[in-house]
């Protein structure tokens, strides 16, 4: 496969739907258009010659002398679209197999099925977006919720490059100094230089440092909460469960053990999402199948980052409950006193879960909803994300290069603390110059550049 080959796929998803997109891009764009698209009511030839870049045309898809659609042509020529290439994309009707047959033409014509990713692969390869942008392209396209999305279209625009960008310069401007006050030292001076790398590295290190902490909210950004929902058996799990998708779609009756599997689902909340997991009922049990659920409940507990400890007020407390409440009071929790419309036990004692948020619940008309969703985003977010203003790191991968490039400047302060030669320094300046050049794609292995596009959309 080549980089000059003209490729071609269908960028919308297939079903029916009111249109589906065929995109090309490459060399011979123009020319495969040329020879099946009849422009307008007359079916005149398309002369790219005559088209201005950024236009939309009317007309028909023809092969063999068949008509096989009526379509509109987007035309982009080079270097201003998204590859840098000449791109066209044809909006068709919506059925897949009309999607597929103009799709099977463009091959026939000399066009190339187009990989995963491969429309941003070029628009990476010549230099239109950098590798941070590529992969804010894929989690624009999965964002469900509204940070998520406007976190994406931060990076999108470049607001992350353009920071490792201003560090990167500032580092290469102190390594050139150094190494050419090395190589002529009549003209260039170090006498004192330590002093002044010293207040650079330290004002990078601030930046880095900001970029790593915001990582904790980014995460919640892109992924959002996992959220364990925990309790005894008919507790009223499943119906919280409910309450959250608004439908029933978890199952509920009155008899214990019915959900005896983990549920999951993703439920937005607004700014973020929560992943909602509804356990089986910690219980003494000997039913094999309610085993396996209960074992696959604390497994979920040890990963959780929220658990929603669900109660039932109208009957007494177990040991069962306070052994499950002391597993859980180490992570993030809340308490939830469920079935206040009932009558409430005599021999209930709120006392034990004094220190932790609880709030009084019912999962019959909903009573406590709006407190439980406020008391997820006050303990997550806690008013503190700055979405418009500030940069977020929601990838794992750029969290582990920042930390990497912050421990190579810590070890430059070291080195200037214990008088090093220059020399020394410029090593984990340089080091922290190729990390920081990883996360925008000016330095990246091979394998990881692929596995990173291969993860696209055919088609983006």
């Amino acid at each position: 496969m080549s980089d000059s080959d003209t490729i071609a796929a269908i960028s919308t998803s297939l079903g029916n739907s009111g249109i589906n997109i065929v995109r090309i891009s490459g060399d011979d764009t123009f020319g495969i258009i040329g020879k099946i698209f009849k422009r307008g009511k007359s079916k005149s030839d398309f002369n790219i010659e005559d088209i201005d870049s950024h236009t939309i045309h009317y007309g028909y898809i023809e092969y063999n002398g068949n008509c096989v659609d009526e379509v509109m042509v987007s035309v982009f020529k080079k270097p201003n679209s998204y590859t840098r290439d000449d791109v066209a994309e044809i909006n068709c009707h919506g059925g897949s197999f009309i999607a597929k047959k103009i799709l099977e033409i463009i091959l026939k014509l000399g066009g190339r099925l187009a990989e995963p990713g491969e429309f941003s692969k070029r628009a990476f390869l010549s230099g239109r977006i950098d590798l941070s942008q590529a992969e804010a392209v894929m989690n624009l396209i999965s964002s469900k919720s509204e940070y998520s999305l406007k976190s994406s279209m931060s990076q999108m625009r470049g607001d992350l490059s353009a920071k490792i960008k201003d560090i990167r310069d500032r580092l290469l401007h102190d390594v050139a100094y150094i190494e050419s006050a090395l190589d002529d030292p009549e003209h260039y001076d170090l006498t004192g230089y330590n002093s002044e790398l010293e207040v650079d590295i330290r004002q990078c290190l601030c930046v880095i440092d900001k970029l790593i902490d915001s990582f904790s909210y980014g995460r919640v950004i892109k992924e959002g909460i996992d959220t364990v929902i925990v309790g005894k058996p008919n507790a009223g799990k499943s119906s919280l469960m409910n309450n959250f998708l608004n439908e029933d779609r978890a199952i509920v009756t009155e008899i214990p053990g019915t959900t005896r599997d983990v549920i999951e689902y993703t439920v937005n909340i607004g700014d973020i999402n929560i992943n909602l997991i509804d356990t089986a009922g910690i219980h003494e049990t000997e039913d094999k199948i309610e085993k396996i659920g209960i074992e696959k409940t604390l497994k979920y507990l040890s990963e959780a980052q929220l658990i929603l400890y669900v109660i039932d007020v109208s009957e007494s407390l177990t040991e069962r409950d306070i052994e499950l409440y002391k597993r859980i009071s180490s992570i993030p929790h809340i308490v939830l006193l469920n079935k206040i419309d009932r009558e409430i036990s005599k021999d209930f004692d709120s006392s034990l879960f004094e220190g932790s948020v609880c709030i009084y619940y019912s999962t019959f008309n909903k009573t406590g909803y709006s407190e439980l969703i406020n008391s997820i985003k006050n303990m997550f977010l806690n008013n503190e994300i700055d979405i418009e203003n500030e940069i977020y790191i929601t990838s794992m991968r750029h969290f582990e290069l920042l930390r990497k490039a912050k421990e190579s400047l810590t070890n430059v302060l070291n080195e200037i603390d214990n008088d090093l030669s220059e020399d020394m320094l410029t090593i984990d300046i340089m080091d922290t110059y190729e990390y920081l050049g990883m996360i925008i794609g000016e330095t990246v292995d091979e394998d990881l550049f692929d596995r990173i596009f291969s993860e696209f959309c055919t088609g983006k």
